[in-house]
């Protein structure tokens, strides 16, 4: 058995597990994606939800419910939800940082225009509003419109902070906690909530969401100077020539002496890129162990994810949620 193989079983496991739930959010997905008087809508719509993601954030949804116990049938409209809050969020970022890759295939944007991505990004936000309406509960209402807000708000505070020196780890946190982890955390909670679990174990699976959010951000943040494109399904180095400043680049600044500062805000605050400048920044950031620290980083916020679990009632779906924070940092180890 390969490592690859070894490490996709803990998501192969949940997706089984999930299975014909999933079924009946990819249908719901489907029809209302539709649109009878924009057909621009499923078109590109389909052509990222149907490009193979993992569908991790509305199966947590999925699984914070099951685990708790929940037999009813909006479960289900709130996964849907998540997945169209987040695959709104992708269109706008592609547009944002003109990316050209994603999940391994040329993004919508590339495909076919700015204007498109942003308009159908708009569309699958306003879908996802009537979605979560439809539960009827005030309180998954709130957890989702809030973790929409938050994700917009960790996007603009990212067009600030990642392209300044002076960006700590703690802003880096808090702008990770925006853009990744209020959805994941989003997920999780509102299972527990729609299952009626008890407060101690809704605020557990919150702690899981967020927890688990972190460390896949950062682990998404090493692949990027370390792992291969078909891996990450985007150019490795993306991120650099992004200028974007990442976790293991700020550790590297930290260090950094006068000339790697000076090396480091021509290339991400100033956006002066030569060939040759993503290699020295991969010598800068072993030089420094910035992916080693930055990898100890990830592992203890799973670590604190599984922590989180232990709130939780005894469940198969419980060990699978344990071994999922394992799997998300495994790329990585």
């Amino acid at each position: 058995m390969t490592l690859q193989e070894n490490v996709r079983k803990p998501l192969d496991r949940l997706s089984e597990a999930l299975s014909q739930q999933m079924e009946a959010v990819n249908a719901l997905i489907r029809d209302r994606m539709a649109s009878r008087h924009a057909p621009r809508i499923p078109e590109v719509t389909a052509h990222l939800i149907e490009a193979g993601g993992k569908r991790l954030r509305p199966m947590l949804t999925l699984a914070a419910a099951q685990m708790v116990g929940y037999d009813g049938p909006y479960h289900i409209h709130l996964a849907a939800t998540v997945e169209f809050i987040h695959t709104a969020t992708l269109l706008h970022d592609d547009v944002v940082d003109e990316s050209s890759q994603r999940r391994g295939r040329p993004t919508a944007n590339l495909l076919w225009d700015n204007k498109s991505s942003v308009l159908v990004g708009d569309y699958l936000f306003a879908r996802s509003f009537q979605l979560m309406v439809e539960p009827g509960n005030m309180r998954t209402l709130e957890i989702l419109a809030n973790a929409s807000a938050t994700i917009a708000e960790g996007e603009v505070l990212q067009l600030t902070a990642a392209q300044d020196l002076a960006t700590t780890e703690d802003i880096y946190i808090q702008v990770v906690r925006g853009k990744t982890a209020a959805l994941f955390s989003a997920a999780t909670e509102v299972g527990g909530v729609i299952g009626n679990a008890p407060a101690d174990q809704v605020q557990a699976l919150f702690d899981y969401g967020d927890a688990l959010g972190i460390a896949f951000q950062i682990v998404d943040d090493l692949l990027d100077y370390g792992g291969a494109t078909e891996t990450i399904g985007k150019n490795v180095g993306d991120d650099f020539r992004e200028r974007k400043l990442t976790l293991p680049v700020i550790k590297a600044v930290a260090k950094a002496d006068a000339e790697e500062r000076t090396f480091w805000s021509r290339t991400i605050e100033k956006g002066d890129q030569r060939d040759g400048d993503l290699e020295h920044a991969l010598d800068l950031l072993a030089r420094h162990g910035a992916m080693d620290v930055a990898r100890d980083d990830a592992l203890a916020w799973s670590a604190k994810a599984k922590t989180s679990l232990q709130a939780l009632p005894d469940h198969p779906i419980r060990d699978m949620l344990t071994d999922l924070a394992d799997f998300v940092v495994s790329r990585v180890t």
